[in-house]
């Protein structure tokens, strides 16, 4: 045979050998001879032969792949083969109903998933490539956490996810029974469930089941069509990956089965491993103590061990914790983080007391900053719960992320999300080497971050949270520069639809308050607008809200700004460091939006929505300014900023320094 017709018969039955390939596996538990599985973070083999993701440490990834690649597509025609999984798992919460984040079958090119976060991205991607194309990610996520970032539908979802964290299709975890009728599954619950995915690689169409026996249900709870072939490459990695955040779940995986262009082998339950339970009480241990004088022995012994521990502990659990949630650190473990509390690591201080450096000796050595708030604060308990309130639950990219806390005696301690570069205010009013750092892109990517920020506290979180302490000293810039909000210390919550309770003390920061607060005493989402507004002029004009040593006329930075817009000159209140290297456009709308939100009557202010919207490029809405909203000599009338600044001795506004503002590091 000639080798031209050679390689014509090659190329004719390659893919019939390609497309008759059965990649296989099957784990009846993982601890016989010769189990073979890939595993990097915290993921470990338990002795009792199941697969353990995660523990109960926060913040950490688990991986566990098939350590072989396996071929998913045919070389020829680039078509994805269809595949067939099937895995038995249960998540066990540390707390009761308090569930951490959750975890994902995965198909990826690596099984290391470099650079990858845990807490919401559940160890796949990080804030930088999550929703990138190039990633080539398919994930079916069991999620126990709902995160508005993402648009979760709820806390106890399945969802197929392509790229990224925001799930293409999602449904609430359940199961068709026999009869045919939706049956809710709670994933938390501590007890095994199986899952089977399925992907036709011919109807282009994925489907989920879920059951709590071995039984494959007749109807998947989730399908979903899509083509996988630009998605997957030829060969791929296949496993789980999962993740702890400030709340931890243990995932555990007893036994798993994958076949490609085929259904993957049945797994029983039966069979499996002794499956964990989920942690119980002391109640079924004195209840199962026969005879009232053992009983009474018993509760004797319990209650001296108690006593001497509640004596001897350094720690301390009070009711209040327990209702926004656990306690997350030692007082020994911050003290070691922070060297003993040493005055190296202060990095700043206040009314409330110290917010030192530290470092988490967990297996990251993970930076923090520990804000220490002492018994004899003027911030107190009242603002310690207040924050844990706030932002303990809060979960946004552009928000500092509260790690958790701890109360020892008088001593009470919130952990944050350490920010190298500072705040805000340290750039704009920095000497000139500092501030070229900000230029003209970065501080329009920071009023966007602030602006995305207060967007999902007023409208996309489950309650109306009112910041009432919006100012550059506020702003954290992270690693890469990017805006975070941060101090939720004066915050208050609101139910959706109820109405802001009137306060007799005034609390803010002069140049940021807004003048109906001084007649209503009322913080409103207007009130957080008319500070956004007065932050992004300063951001722009790279001036303070009040300057007490400028000329009167230019005092005030809202009224100087007015003035020069009026005069047709709005561009030359821009920050001359800037060297006029700026987007004109850019500078205009970002002025604009200032000038609107620090209108002195709160209902001409826009909403944050339509902030985001202007400043996202989508500024055709916005109405036309030609004048001040009012003229100096009529402002009085309404309670503006000279008459407000004049009612107020100075000593009726907190003007401490910013508790989360110094979770940064000096200059």
């Amino acid at each position: 045979m000639s080798k031209p017709l050679l390689l014509i018969w090659v190329s004719l039955l390659l893919p019939l050998l390609t497309s008759s390939q059965k990649d296989e596996f099957f784990y009846s538990g993982f601890d016989s001879p010769g189990t073979n599985i890939s595993l990097n973070g915290i993921a470990d083999i338990e002795p009792k032969g199941f697969l353990r993701l995660t523990n109960e440490t926060s913040r950490l990834i688990g991986h566990a792949f098939y350590p072989s690649l396996v071929r998913l597509k045919d070389p020829v025609s680039g078509s994805a083969f269809s595949f067939s999984t099937s895995f038995a798992f249960a998540i066990v919460p540390e707390y009761p109903k308090l569930g951490g984040h959750g975890f994902a079958f995965t198909i990826s090119p690596s099984k290391d998933l470099l650079g990858a976060q845990p807490s919401q991205y559940l160890g796949l991607f990080n804030a930088s490539d999550n929703g990138n194309f190039t990633n080539h990610v398919f994930a079916v996520e069991f999620d126990t956490v709902q995160d508005f970032e993402f648009f979760d539908i709820n806390d106890n979802h399945v969802g197929i996810n392509i790229d990224g964290m925001r799930s293409n299709y999602s449904v609430a975890a359940a199961y068709f029974d026999g009869s045919g009728t939706n049956v809710s599954l709670n994933l938390k619950s501590g007890d095994p469930i199986m899952a089977w995915i399925d992907y036709d690689g011919s109807k282009k169409l994925v489907s989920v089941s879920l059951s709590k026996d071995s039984s494959k249900p007749n109807s998947p709870i989730l399908k979903y069509a899509v083509d996988l072939s630009p998605i997957l490459d030829d060969s791929m990695y296949v496993g789980f990956s999962a993740a702890t955040g400030l709340l931890a779940s243990s995932h555990y995986v007893y036994g798993w089965s994958f076949k490609v262009n085929g259904q993957a082998r049945p797994l029983d339950l039966s069979a499996l491993p002794l499956l964990p339970k989920p942690k119980k009480t002391n109640i079924a241990l004195i209840a199962s103590v026969s005879g009232v004088a053992v009983l009474l022995v018993v509760i004797a012994v319990f209650a001296s061990v108690y006593l001497a521990y509640k004596i001897k502990t350094r720690d301390v659990i009070e009711t209040w914790e327990l209702t926004y949630g656990p306690h997350r650190f030692s007082y020994k473990e911050l003290k070691r983080a922070t060297r003993g509390f040493s005055e190296k690591e202060v990095l700043g201080f206040g009314g409330f007391g110290k917010v030192y450096r530290g470092t988490l000796h967990s297996p990251n050595k993970t930076e923090v900053a520990v804000k220490r708030v002492s018994h004899g604060s003027k911030q107190g308990l009242r603002e310690f719960v207040a924050e844990i309130a706030s932002i303990g639950r809060l979960r946004h990219r552009n928000l500092v992320q509260l790690q958790g806390w701890c109360r020892r005696r008088g001593d009470l301690l919130l952990v944050y999300d350490y920010m190298p570069n500072g705040s805000l205010d340290n750039y704009l009013f920095a000497d000139d080497a500092k501030a070229t750092k900000l230029d003209w892109a970065r501080r329009l990517k920071i009023i966007r971050d602030v602006a995305a920020a207060l967007l999902y506290l007023h409208e996309e979180w489950e309650n109306v949270v009112i910041h009432r302490d919006v100012k550059a000293s506020n702003v954290l810039l992270d690693a890469e520069m990017n805006g975070r909000l941060g101090d939720f210390g004066l915050a208050k919550l609101y139910e959706r639809g109820e109405n802001p309770i009137t306060t007799t003390r005034v609390v803010g920061t002069l140049g940021y308050l807004a003048p109906e607060l001084t007649r209503s005493g009322r913080a409103t989402t207007g009130s957080d607008v008319f500070a956004y507004g007065a932050l992004v002029l300063e951001v722009v004009c790279g001036r303070r809200p009040i300057e007490p040593k400028a000329e009167a006329e230019e005092m005030v930075l809202v009224d100087w700004v007015w003035e020069r817009w009026r005069e047709g000159r709005g561009l030359e209140v821009v920050d001359a460091r800037l060297k006029g290297e700026f987007v004109q456009e850019e500078a205009e709308i970002a002025l604009k939006v200032g000038l609107m939100a620090s209108h002195p009557v709160a209902a001409e202010r826009p909403s944050m929505r339509d902030v985001v919207r202007y400043l996202g490029g989508d500024a055709g809405g916005m109405p036309e300014m030609s004048s001040p909203p009012l003229d100096p000599e009529e402002r009085s009338m309404t309670g503006g900023f000279e008459d407000f600044i004049h009612s107020f001795p100075s000593s009726s506004f907190d003007k401490m320094s910013s508790p989360i503002s110094l979770l940064a590091p000096r200059d």
